[in-house]
């Protein structure tokens, strides 16, 4: 089983949720028909109430698509209300029973919302008991559906645009009366004047990472670097309370010492993109630490084994284009990274792309493709969900003390 998530953002681009996209193993490839949709729904929300709903969506909405048989059964009422928004499928039948079957679930505390709207708002027959209606911008446009959704804010409806992938998009959306949003624009970089705040931060974090890529760093010049900085080094010693319990902290140097080169260039990349992203939504950040901990995973089950902590820092930072609005070779200027990394960050091309591309493959819900990227590199199919969940509770963890 495959469970994947894609964030959903509010007005004012903060996260509301969780779209969850999943696929039972039978069928990743094709639709098996030895397995029902009823049963592949039925086996992930199972595994989803004995891991715990909140653990993959950090507190925040969870948007899961039902089919008709799905919604008919009691299975549903495993997940609690104030975790669940129930995504009715667009090429479900209506019929009274169904009908009845919603108004139900309402009555109990669910929010249903119609998944890829396409019908006429007016006559369809689950208008009325919905809470959320879905519109993806591919299949119809905002200027087609003004007049709908002029009515559904009438009688409001949450509107949510679905495959948001320009600046442009948004704001027309948002203008239109939108309240949610969800789409390739919020990750994708928007190439506009650089900022020179953030050149700053991002060379004060590099001299960092240039010494610790010398052939003998040297732990004093890493402490002067940080207590030259005093909001670094409350962000460092905050990361070094939680790690060192035993003993209190007697200095940035002993500090530094303690927990070691190579678990201090992690938490540096990390701090790096944290204090970068700043302006931007948080799920941004939270991504880039979901991609850092379940590259390492996948290392750790795969023949990359030997370069986890190289895979890792890549996956960390392939999100800083995004972070500095500027392409990914620029973003990358000034850091002491391998011509590997580099070569799968800015090309998608090279040894260590297979397991990028998996991670990115992974979060689209591409299962094809992480089926065949599973396979090219030796990683049993098995395994990918669990080092998915632990990677979300991971990067919950860091996201709370960095």
């Amino acid at each position: 089983m495959y469970i994947a998530r894609q964030p959903i953002f509010n007005i004012d681009k903060k996260l509301y949720g969780y779209e969850l996209l999943f696929r039972n193993k039978q069928e990743s490839k094709l639709f098996s028909k030895e397995v029902s949709s009823t049963v592949a729904t039925a086996t992930v929300i199972d595994g989803l109430f004995e891991v715990g709903i909140d653990n993959i969506v950090d507190g925040k909405c969870a948007f899961v698509n039902f089919d008709y048989e799905f919604l008919m059964s009691e299975a549903v009422e495993l997940i609690n209300p104030k975790n669940l928004i129930i995504e009715v499928l667009e090429d479900v039948a209506v019929d009274q029973a169904l009908l009845n079957r919603l108004k139900y679930l309402k009555s109990k505390g669910y929010q249903i919302a119609l998944d890829d709207f396409v019908e006429d708002y007016k006559t369809y027959l689950l208008t009325p008991v919905a809470d959320i209606i879905k519109y993806d911008l591919m299949e119809t446009p905002l200027k087609e559906i003004k007049k709908d959704v002029e009515r559904a804010l009438r009688d409001k409806k949450i509107l949510l645009a679905e495959k948001i992938e320009t600046k442009e998009e948004f704001i027309m959306a948002k203008k239109m009366g939108f309240h949610l949003f969800q789409g390739f624009f919020f990750f994708k970089p928007s190439i506009i004047a650089k900022s020179n705040d953030k050149k700053s931060v991002k060379g004060q974090y590099c001299r960092i990472l240039q010494e610790l890529h010398k052939e003998e760093p040297s732990y004093q010049a890493l402490a002067q670097i940080i207590e030259t900085d005093i909001n670094l080094a409350y962000r460092f010693m905050r990361v070094v309370s939680h790690k060192q319990t035993e003993e209190p902290i007697c200095s940035i140097k002993s500090s530094l010492v303690y927990m070691g080169l190579k678990e201090l260039e992690r938490w540096i990349n990390v701090l790096m993109l944290r204090d970068l992203s700043s302006d931007k939504p948080m799920a941004i950040m939270n991504l880039s630490l979901v991609r850092a901990k379940f590259s390492e995973y996948i290392s750790d089950n795969s023949r990359y084994r030997k370069r986890k902590l190289e895979i890792s820092i890549m996956c960390l930072l392939s999100v800083l284009d995004a972070i500095l609005d500027m392409p990914m070779n620029e973003a990358l200027e000034d850091l002491s990274l391998s011509e590997d990394v580099k070569e799968a960050l800015v090309n998608r091309t090279g040894i260590l792309s297979p397991v990028f591309e998996l991670v990115c493959a992974y979060e689209g819900a591409d299962w094809e493709k992480v089926n065949e990227l599973s396979s090219e590199i030796g990683l049993d199919e098995d395994v990918i969900m669990n080092g998915y969940f632990e990677a979300l509770k991971w990067a919950s963890e860091i996201m709370d003390i960095s």
